[in-house]
């Protein structure tokens, strides 16, 4: 009885205090704010299924913890603390496989030191590059927690579930505003009482692109990239469940359609293109159905939105604004390469400031400007690893529950890598490259867990034996 008696005198001490020093509204906010941490580190997975409906439904809102950062990534660090915990306590043990594909993921980690130390020596400029830092390892670290956390079928069908119902919640936001308003301006007080930070930048952003639908990952082309990640997903999902969970794989798999499109991401509508050409060429069941019927959907939505008309026809013209931006970058790439032979660092995103050096609109050129060229054929080598584990080795003439989340996440995965070619994003872009290691691990975890599903002429249900 008597550390029960002092856990609570302490803690009755405590809120004593916080009553006295703070008012009645900010003690009832730490105590919710201690409580939930309490629960996460007790029970990770809950931090896991947290982060997936916050980081897909509101990437950006943002907390002051000393540091600004973003709800989703604090979350993304108490599930880390409860996992510390459970692997202190030996809950953890023989969870983790070290496999090529993580083995290269942690050499680009180590690897991304030097490159860190380089730009706080040599980039003057305000930023704070360590944050930056440990803010992208943390991202990547997600392709480590999940064969810590995801254990069964249910733990796994549960973050799926949790993705697509932020995703959904992000769709129905931003697509009503846009229909009641059709000005991506409206998104502006609502971001606003979120408290996502930099609102000047947000402005500008909406501003210049008033006719594109606004969302709360606030730039179009990241919008679509989001989009055509979890598209896959949430068709192959709901084309192989029943019920509810049907309902919502469907719901987020046409209403992401229509987002890509008033988005007007042409990296990204092209992208999903290309992987639905693929899974036709892979032989999978109504593929070829579903491309007429969202060239059919296409279609309509372009006859009734004459904005979107109008960038279509100058979507891949020479004289388009975009294009003659990235030509612009392509061109003085190179000086950029020589001036910073390291990358920048963290400490400051491309262009520097005080330089007349643009950014770049590449995925894999966005690392050699961060990183140098080692950081990216690190990732590469990440990537090809990560291939050559979970691609299909034959036809796949059955879509079911049991390889539909492979098939889903490694479609999404290649319309996010195919998205590089025309924009950054998804190398150094914080709660979104969360994401995508996030899709990576369970691909990996699927494969590993039935090995069958990458050779479709042997049953999947046959490997469970």
């Amino acid at each position: 009885m008597l550390p029960g008696k002092f856990i609570g005198l302490t803690l009755g001490l405590i809120f004593g205090v916080l009553l006295w020093a703070l008012p009645p509204a900010k003690v009832i906010f730490v105590v919710i704010g201690l409580a939930v941490t309490l629960t996460l580190i007790r029970k990770p997975l809950w931090g896991l299924l947290l982060f997936a409906v916050l980081a897909t439904c509101i990437p950006y809102t943002t907390l002051q913890l000393g540091i600004r950062t973003t709800v989703s990534e604090a979350v993304l660090g108490l599930t880390w603390v409860g996992l510390f915990w459970q692997s202190f306590i030996g809950k953890t043990r023989n969870l983790m496989l070290w496999r090529p594909t993580e083995r290269a993921m942690v050499w680009l980690m180590l690897f991304s030191a030097i490159p860190f130390v380089w730009g706080m020596l040599i980039i003057h400029a305000d930023g704070n590059g360590p944050v930056n830092w440990v803010r992208w390892l943390m991202n990547l670290s997600l392709l480590f927690m999940v064969p810590l956390l995801l254990r069964t079928d249910a733990d796994r069908d549960k973050v799926v579930i949790a993705l697509l119902l932020g995703t959904l919640l992000m769709l129905l936001l931003s697509i009503g505003m846009f229909i009641k308003s059709r000005n991506a301006m409206s998104m502006i007080p609502i971001l606003t009482d979120l408290k996502y930070a930099h609102p000047e930048a947000v402005k500008d952003i909406f501003s210049a692109n008033y006719q594109r639908m606004a969302s709360p990952w606030v730039h179009p082309n990241l919008t679509g990239g989001v989009l055509v990640l979890f598209i896959p997903l949430a068709l192959l999902y709901g084309w192989t469940r029943t019920g509810a969970r049907r309902a919502l794989g469907l719901a987020v798999a046409i209403l992401g359609c229509a987002g890509l499109l008033l988005s007007i991401s042409r990296g990204a509508i092209l992208a999903l293109a290309l992987v639905l050409l693929w899974l036709t060429y892979k032989r999978v069941p109504y593929s070829g159905r579903i491309i007429g019927l969202g060239a059919v959907f296409a279609v309509a939505l372009v006859m009734f939105y004459p904005p979107l008309q109008e960038r279509l026809m100058t979507m891949f013209s020479a004289t388009n604004a975009s294009t003659e931006v990235r030509f612009e970058e392509y061109e003085k790439f190179p000086e950029a390469m020589m001036r910073y032979p390291l990358g920048i660092g963290f400490k400051v995103d491309p262009p520097v400031p005080g330089t007349d050096l643009p950014g770049i609109s590449n995925l894999w050129l966005n690392f050699i400007y961060k990183i140098g060229i080692p950081g990216m054929l690190l990732f590469i080598a990440v990537t090809l690893m990560w291939w050559r584990e979970v691609r299909p080795l034959a036809p796949i003439r059955q879509i079911t529950a049991d390889n539909a989340l492979w098939l889903g996440c490694i479609s999404g995965l290649l319309a996010a890598l195919l998205t590089g070619l025309f924009d950054h994003y998804f190398s150094f872009t914080f709660v979104l490259i969360g994401l995508f290691w996030l899709l990576m691990g369970m691909s990996l975890q699927q494969v590993r867990l039935r090995p069958a599903i990458t050779h479709p002429l042997i049953n999947p249900k046959d490997s469970q034996a």
